[in-house]
């Protein structure tokens, strides 16, 4: 489907339903283009967009040259603050410690100052070593880490051009992040798995010690459903988030930051919340690939081949130039690019319609409900009453938080081009947790994971 039969991108090429923008304050640099494992539900090299094939595997000096100037020309023109750079990939480790270092010198060294530069790299955490972490933390770049939680079990699925696990590598990474350079962790990036025990899920992952947890769900749409909601029934995932909820809402103390609850908690006291699971904020986040075009978030190639496409780069065009592009236009237009149904819904300014690329469906663009509009209604919902001291069962919201209001019964998706109607879900309940994963001294050390199709890391 191309982008100009998207209702959604016509909308945002309209003038009158154009909002002004909004510059963007995440810049996501792909410093590598291929990764050292074959995860095989991974939505960018297994999905249906094959660009990354096409495109040099590491990005040069030039394309990283041309990205800071690029970076730094947006943040002078829109006076920026603060602004994050995402080391992204594939597997950006493969680019070398030192090259994201200085790379992420170079960005600090142009943007104008009183601009400060928060830097992370997301890495799957199996060419984590000593003296990579140390030119990290050194060079000011925080460390996260993605893994499908916190036993081998857990990670089966992830593993390497041989087949082999990634999750000795991988816990081993993230446990000397945790115990040698624990300012420079910034967390652990977990997808959804509804076949997983919810909690014990949770609480093995606890045992990596992430300041940080987020949360995702699988992508998925109408058109290619997630695992587990062909047809879009029922609220698998929803369910799995609820258990987890309540775990870390009974705590009794915050053992870690699970922002996707943060920002639910945040929105439903009417409070601001960022990031693109949740909430009407307008996106501000941008891709610059490893030959230097300009593309929307990669999230998108998951909807169909050449959606996350701007046709603009950094050698010939400005970030200000993206900002105008359609596709960014639509995802900064608010409740204006949502689906009726959306607008109506009693928990918009919660939801906001969930995650833009969850929304597609082939011949009807991105202006649906949510694939997992009946997870997100029971999430909300669940997290409303625990909030408001509604729910029996798992603890009381704290006093300094004000009652929330009641909400609204569940509105069912409608039949027609968002799916069929959801039937009512069933209760949700605790399961056993899991045991911890064994201290840092008891991994041996592990030589990096070799992968054709990308060479070995520096």
């Amino acid at each position: 489907m191309s982008r100009e039969a998207d209702p959604s991108h016509r909308i945002a090429a309209d003038p009158s339903h154009r909002p002004t923008a909004v510059p963007f304050r995440q810049f996501i640099v792909k410093t590598h283009g291929r990764c050292n494992l074959a995860c095989t539900y991974c939505y960018l090299y297994e999905g249906p967009d094959s660009g990354w094939r096409t495109r040099p595997a590491g990005a040069s000096a030039d394309v990283l040259d041309r990205t800071a100037a690029r970076i730094a020309e947006h943040a002078r023109a829109h006076a920026l603050g603060a602004l994050a750079l995402v080391l992204h990939g594939g597997e950006p480790l493969l680019a070398g410690a030192g090259t994201l270092a200085r790379f992420t010198a170079r960005v600090r060294e142009r943007v104008p100052a009183g601009c400060a530069v928060h830097a992370v790299v997301q890495t799957n955490g199996t060419l984590l070593t000593e003296d990579r972490l140390r030119v990290l933390a050194d060079a000011g770049v925080r460390v996260g880490v993605s893994l499908d939680g916190g036993t081998a079990a857990h990670n089966r699925r992830r593993v390497d051009h041989a087949g082999r696990p990634s999750w000795p590598a991988a816990s081993r990474g993230a446990l000397l992040a945790a115990e040698r350079f624990p300012d420079a962790y910034a967390g652990v990036l977990t997808v959804v798995d509804p076949a997983l025990d919810p909690v014990e899920t949770y609480e093995s992952l606890l045992a990596l010690r992430p300041p940080a947890l987020d949360l995702l769900l699988p992508h998925g749409n109408w058109t290619a459903p997630p695992p587990g909601l062909t047809g879009g029934t029922g609220a698998r995932y929803g369910d799995w988030l609820c258990a987890v909820f309540d775990r870390w809402w009974a705590a009794g103390r915050r053992e870690t930051r699970v922002r996707l609850f943060e920002s639910a908690v945040a929105l439903l006291l009417g409070r601001p919340a960022a990031g693109e699971a949740l909430g009407l904020a307008p996106f501000d986040a941008v891709v610059v690939e490893t030959d230097g075009s300009i593309e929307q978030v990669d999230s998108l190639k998951s909807a169909y081949p050449g959606a996350a496409a701007t046709g603009l780069d950094v050698f010939r065009h400005s970030f200000d130039e993206a900002l105008r592009h359609p596709g960014v236009a639509a995802r900064q237009s608010g409740a204006d690019a949502l689906a009726a149904q959306c607008r109506a819904c009693p928990l918009l300014r919660v939801c906001g319609g969930g995650h833009y690329a969850h929304r597609y469906r082939a011949g009807h663009g991105f202006r649906n409900p949510s694939v997992y509009c009946a997870d997100l209604q029971r999430f909300i919902r669940h997290a409303a009453g625990r909030l408001a001291g509604h729910l029996p069962g798992t603890g009381a919201p704290p006093a300094t938080l004000p009652p929330v209001s009641p909400l609204p019964p569940v509105s069912p998706v409608p039949a027609g081009p968002s799916g069929p109607p959801v039937p009512p879900v069933p209760p949700i309940q605790r399961v056993p947790s899991a045991p911890s994963v064994p201290p840092l001294s008891s991994v041996p050390p592990l030589s990096p994971l070799p992968s054709p199709r990308e060479g070995s890391a520096p």
